[in-house]
């Protein structure tokens, strides 16, 4: 185990204890843990498992002395404690990175976003912003080692500007500097790209050979983090630890007991039902088309008035032409900050395009009119169905189920979808529950599912696979072939080199921000 060197030498790497814990979230009839018995002695390393809706992000929440705050109905029973002392006592102790990193960022510059946990720990200034070029080179925000990133991002660049991976690394940066003795990371990598990913993991690494802090990291994707921790311990729902050990020790001795937990051992890539009439998975028919982009450029900055002048917004992307077939699918890839995602809400109609058109075929608009950008809301999630970046942007009630049934409600569609759609995707026990008390991965196949039940033509789906288990990672690669089977169109932004091989179709791959060359691919995916 490494050690702190003596530029960190007031790091001191934390404890952590739990008795018979256990927490019920409020409004829920079963707990989100049961029964834990754990110990993590300071400075260990522990690759945090189990299947979507064990507990896992409850735990790390719980660490970091953030729950609580439900009201009089939630429950805690048995003892978690840092150090002897329950986390609510020891705020600052810990630094959690969450599976959301938009609820992370505080300030508008990337500087002093970085420095304001530190700043909250009563850091003295020139040693914060010491720690604030060094966590920011760390995670890639600041090297010029990254194509997207050439000259370095400056401090006083726009937090708002950034993309969704750049926003992780920048939460990450923000734990970094904080210097902590626990670092909880909750699906650290989750939205990045494979050279963003190793950057994170290697970041994390040498933060943690400089201070010796204990770390506890909840991710899918065992290969990423083995080689990193000392020990794995898998969490199954609501009753404890399944297992505990050295890495190697439980991939080998448990592997098909971790397969049917949904655990992403490595090596395994779990079967789905491939394409009708395609024995690869690739669907290389030419479908209708009913969406088409020609020479588009995108933002999400809005004009600027000057005087008389309006300035028309920077490009993050430009020269993109696309198109979208009903029954194909069509992958959006390309790194971090190359503005996939700003791309996939130019195409969904909700940013208009700063050059360019995106045209509607008229067996998609049926009299909406030929710019999607234009339609009303009711006309737009009728046709073309989006699914965010992040799920808590859609939801807009207090039940799961009130949730699904809300856009077929308002639509006037029937809700006969619904019961199908709660049981391929594994939220029936949900139904009663609050959506913002899900798993990441629950509230992921939640916000497919509120979309799906409108019945649109065209599904834009960012970073769908975020937070997925193997096996509902599956159930919904499965499903979503199933629906491009039946004439659905399916665009997808996502770094899941398998999630893009089941689905097939064609690949638009983005250059690095503002360099522009987009182009489509036929069979590429």
């Amino acid at each position: 185990m490494s050690t702190s060197d003596a530029g960190a030498s007031a790091v001191r790497p934390a404890a952590v204890t739990a008795r018979g814990w256990g927490w019920r979230h409020a409004g829920r009839t079963v707990p989100a843990v049961h029964g834990l018995d754990l110990d993590i002695a300071p400075g260990e390393r522990v690759l945090l498992l189990g299947p979507s809706g064990a507990g896992k992000s409850t735990l790390l929440h719980a660490l970091a002395g953030v729950l609580g705050d439900e009201g009089d109905d939630a429950d805690e029973t048995g003892s978690l404690l840092i150090d002897g002392v329950a986390p609510r006592g020891r705020r600052g102790r810990a630094g959690l990175m969450q599976q959301d990193p938009e609820t992370q960022v505080v300030l508008s510059r990337l500087g002093d976003d970085v420095a304001f946990g530190a700043e909250n720990l009563a850091v003295p200034r020139d040693e914060i912003w010491r720690r604030v070029e060094e966590a920011l080179d760390d995670v890639g925000l600041r090297s010029a080692g990254r194509a997207e990133s050439a000259a370095g991002l400056p401090l006083d660049h726009p937090t708002s500007a950034l993309s969704g991976g750049q926003k992780q690394r920048l939460a990450l940066a923000g734990i970094l500097a904080m210097r902590p003795g626990l670092i909880l990371l909750d699906e650290p990598t989750a939205n990045l790209d494979p050279a963003g990913v190793l950057e994170v993991r290697d970041a994390v690494g040498r933060c943690l050979d400089k201070t010796g802090a204990t770390l506890v990291v909840v991710e899918h994707r065992v290969s990423v983090w083995k080689d990193l921790v000392d020990r794995i311990v898998v969490l199954q729902p609501g009753s404890g630890v399944l297992l505990d050990g050295p890495p190697d020790q439980v991939l080998a001795e448990a592997r098909t007991m971790l397969i049917r937990a949904g655990v992403w051992v490595p090596g395994y890539v779990p079967e789905t039902r491939p394409r009708a009439g395609s024995s690869t998975g690739r669907s290389t028919n030419t479908g209708q088309l009913l969406l088409a982009a020609e020479h588009v450029a995108v933002s999400r900055e809005r004009p600027r008035r000057r005087g008389f002048r309006t300035i028309p917004p920077v490009p993050v992307q430009a020269g993109i032409t696309a198109q979208v077939r009903a029954g194909q699918a069509l992958t959006v890839t390309g790194p971090n900050g190359a503005g996939k995602s700003t791309l996939a809400l130019t195409l969904a109609g909700l940013l208009p395009p700063v050059e360019g058109k995106v045209s509607a075929a008229v067996e998609l608009s049926e009299g909406a009119g030929i710019d999607p950008f234009t339609w009303k809301a009711r006309q737009l999630i009728s046709r073309i169905g989006t699914v965010f970046q992040e799920p808590e942007h859609q939801f807009v009630t207090g039940r799961v189920l009130d949730e699904l049934m809300f856009g077929p409600r308002h639509l006037g569609h029937g809700e006969e979808r619904v019961d199908e759609l709660l049981e391929r995707l594994r939220l029936t026990h949900l139904v009663d529950a609050n959506p913002y008390t899900l798993s990441g991965g629950e509230k992921r196949r939640l916000s497919v599912a509120t979309v799906l039940a409108a019945h649109p033509r065209v599904l834009v789906l960012d970073e769908p696979t975020f937070g997925q288990d193997a096996n509902t990672w599956a159930e919904l690669a499965s499903f979503l072939s199933e629906l491009l089977d039946a004439g659905t169109s399916v665009v997808s932004v996502t770094h899941d080199e398998e999630f893009t091989a089941v689905l097939g179709g064609t690949e638009l791959r983005l250059g690095p921000a503002s360099r522009g060359g987009a182009r489509q691919e036929a069979g590429a995916a």
